[in-house]
């Protein structure tokens, strides 16, 4: 089971989410951190199941008799929907707790709760997900995703940046994609062409598509973006959520009219 899908894989199915804030969850010993020892890694677990006592229990047991240390999780209980979100981030030895065994213990952990999706992700050992960027004429989404690239914070390859709009070739977009060797295409859209086929051609070899505030729902009537990321599906804010900061902001636009079974993530 899993979170992440391939662009040419399709969608997982949508699911719909009430407007109810993660829990932020602190647990004893989080100062521990992976520079603590540079034996440690980092580990983010994601997971999704029918809501039933005694998942944060299990989770917390699964890693902690590895010899793991939960540094914080994030859940997400819908009102009236009784399923479980949760994602959590810990550091581990991998001499104590192989990356085999880790995968075998999670899977474990799924069938207990029946889960619908169980992702455990350790970017220093798993292969980097090779991603396409459609960004908006705003740079502040973009951005903010290119410096985490930078300092380290996302395990993905960026194969190209797409936008319909224009940046100027002194920009600080520009200059620091000539500088890392990242392509940037703009196609210009119009009410009757929004470049779709253009686009797919060009993500063809990405796992993923992220959207960075890319706006083609004019419709929809959303006008400003709120500090959610989710999965794209054809109806309007019902992706599952992959991570939502504690105030919600209005719901995040759709990708008007375009092939969205081939997009499979949306950021901010």
């Amino acid at each position: 089971m899993s979170l992440l899908r391939r662009v040419n894989a399709g969608l997982p199915q949508a699911i719909g989410f009430t407007r109810r804030p993660f829990k932020s969850l602190k647990f004893a010993g989080e100062s521990l951190d992976a520079s603590a020892s540079p034996a440690l890694l980092h580990g983010i677990h994601v997971f999704h199941c029918p809501d039933v006592l005694g998942i944060v229990a299990k989770l917390s047991e699964s890693i902690a008799s590895r010899g793991g240390n939960i540094l914080g999780a994030d859940i997400f209980v819908p009102e009236n929907n009784q399923v479980f979100y949760s994602r959590s981030e810990f550091v581990f030895d991998p001499a104590k707790w192989p990356r085999v065994q880790m995968e075998e213990d999670f899977l474990k952990l799924s069938k207990m709760f029946n889960a619908m999706r169980s992702v455990v992700r350790v970017p220093a050992l798993d292969p980097k997900y090779k991603i396409s960027v459609l960004a908006s004429k705003q740079d502040h989404c973009l951005v903010d995703l290119l410096h985490g690239w930078q300092d380290g914070r996302l395990p993905v390859d960026i194969s190209c940046i797409i936008s319909n709009h224009e940046r100027g070739s002194d920009t600080h977009v520009i200059r620091f994609l000539e500088r890392h060797g990242i392509p940037y295409y703009c196609l210009h859209t119009t009410k009757g062409n929004k470049r779709e086929a253009e686009i797919l051609d060009l993500v063809q070899d990405t796992d993923f598509i992220v959207l960075a505030r890319y706006m083609q729902a004019f419709d929809a009537g959303v006008k400003l973006i709120g500090a959610t990321s989710h999965f794209v599906t054809e109806e309007l804010d019902s992706g599952p959520i992959i991570e939502q900061m504690n105030t919600v902001f209005p719901p995040l636009p759709r990708l008007g009219g375009f092939h969205t079974e081939r997009i499979c993530t949306a950021l901010y």
